[in-house]
């Protein structure tokens, strides 16, 4: 078989491998949310408080969606014009247009620009959220949050750049299996460095004081097979004032993590039914197949991008002689921006069925239904989310089912429970 036939086997077994852990492993059975009750759920949410997170979310809709857009427009006139491969020459040429250069800080200049385009949405965004009172930090801790994340996300960036780069020059024809092999790894890697490396970049933690909610937190895990480290607080009042908890890492790596903001504004039962959702995102190991099927969604990118690299049409608009050259990846990144927007509804329907999971899971765990709607009522509220969003925008991007949704299932539940 040639390469191409390789490939193409190879991609449908990748595609077959993604259907097959994303049909055993997402819960694809909708939790039971009559409307009925959603909408008795958002009769007894304060009009005031609906009103306003809805005017918040009707403010930040189009620098968000002009963000999607500018940065799709940004991506198709540098991936399908000449222009991405001249910036990736300009950036090596200082170096001797040395491939690592071109590799390197060619590509890394790319996605810069792409980044500054879309700066003036962001810093418009921070003022909106701070106009609302949601951000607590200023523009100059704003400015060092942002260059932290350009930092780390250069450092990754690099990496896996000249790794890519690499593989191509050391397996000229089978770069593609390779390259597959080594984004699916990196997916991996990154799942379990990430929390460890670089959350605290962004956030200090101090292990929460003894006492009845710390004994309660660990208590709880312990009750769900699910062993922790530590429970830790993190200082998220100095950026937000957003309450959330999640559990980070993995075996010895993993613990409990709340938000100081939480601990202030709401009562301890609510805290414990928040931590009781994620750990049921332990329990189930939503974290182990987010990164399974990101591992197989990165390789099958990679081979698909192989394949379409033979497409004369494109590689002519982007100006290059073939795709696995330096030059070529603004075409790449192009590609890869047009299948994450068009694959983002699959994305978001996955998620929210694995945040429904884990809302039953922390319902059965903790037995308290009433202190679990009054937490989602309470995170509506200070997070200003709207509890019954636009149903267009609910399909494309909610990661979570809507507020009304989990105070209504939480009713169903607490009737199905006798309570």
């Amino acid at each position: 078989m040639t390469h191409r036939t390789w490939a193409l086997v190879t991609l449908a077994g990748l595609a077959v491998a993604l259907v097959v852990v994303a049909a055993l492993l997402v819960p694809w059975q909708r939790p039971p949310a009559p409307r009925s009750d959603q909408l008795a759920a958002l009769g007894d949410l304060p009009a005031a408080e609906v009103e306003r997170a809805r005017e918040f979310r009707s403010a930040l809709r189009p620098g968000s969606y002009g963000s999607l857009v500018l940065g799709l427009v940004v991506a198709l006139l540098l991936g399908l014009t000449p222009l991405g491969a001249r910036l990736i020459e300009l950036a090596g040429r200082p170096f001797g247009d040395h491939w690592i250069a071109q590799a390197a800080v060619g590509g890394l200049a790319v996605v810069l620009v792409a980044d500054l385009v879309t700066l003036p949405l962001a810093a418009w965004r921070h003022t909106v959220l701070t106009r609302y009172g949601l951000a607590t930090q200023g523009w100059g801790g704003w400015t060092v949050d942002l260059l932290k994340s350009y930092a780390v996300s250069a450092v990754i960036g690099a990496v896996a750049l000249v790794g890519f780069y690499t593989v191509i020059r050391l397996a000229p024809r089978w770069w593609w299996a390779f390259g597959a092999a080594g984004a699916a790894a990196l997916v991996v890697l990154l799942s379990f460095v990430l929390p460890v490396l670089v959350e605290p970049v962004f956030n200090r933690f101090t292990p929460m004081e003894q006492g009845p909610l710390r004994t309660e937190l660990m208590a709880l895990a312990q009750r769900d097979g699910v062993p922790v480290r530590d429970v830790l607080v993190a200082d998220a009042s100095r950026r937000t004032r957003a309450v959330n908890a999640y559990v980070s890492g993995f075996g010895p790596t993993r613990r409990i993590v709340v938000y100081d903001n939480l601990l202030r504004e709401a009562p301890p039962a609510e805290v414990a039914a928040v931590v009781a959702h994620e750990l049921g995102h332990a329990k189930d190991r939503d974290v182990l197949a987010g990164t399974l099927t990101g591992a197989l969604g990165a390789g099958s990118a990679v081979v698909a991008l192989y394949l379409l690299g033979s497409w004369g049409g494109l590689l002519r608009r982007a100006g290059v002689e073939s795709i696995a050259e330096p030059r070529a990846f603004p075409l790449l990144l192009a590609l890869v921006t047009v299948v994450g927007l068009a694959t983002a509804p699959a994305q978001a329907l996955m998620s929210r069925r694995v945040e429904a999971r884990a809302d039953a899971h922390a319902l059965a765990l903790t037995r308290d239904p009433a202190a679990f709607e009054a937490m989602q009522a309470r995170l509506a509220t200070i997070n200003l989310s709207d509890p019954d969003p636009p149903r267009w925008e609910y399909l494309y991007s909610a990661s979570h089912p809507s507020t009304v949704e989990r105070m209504a299932f939480a009713r169903a539940w607490a009737r199905t429970a006798g309570r």
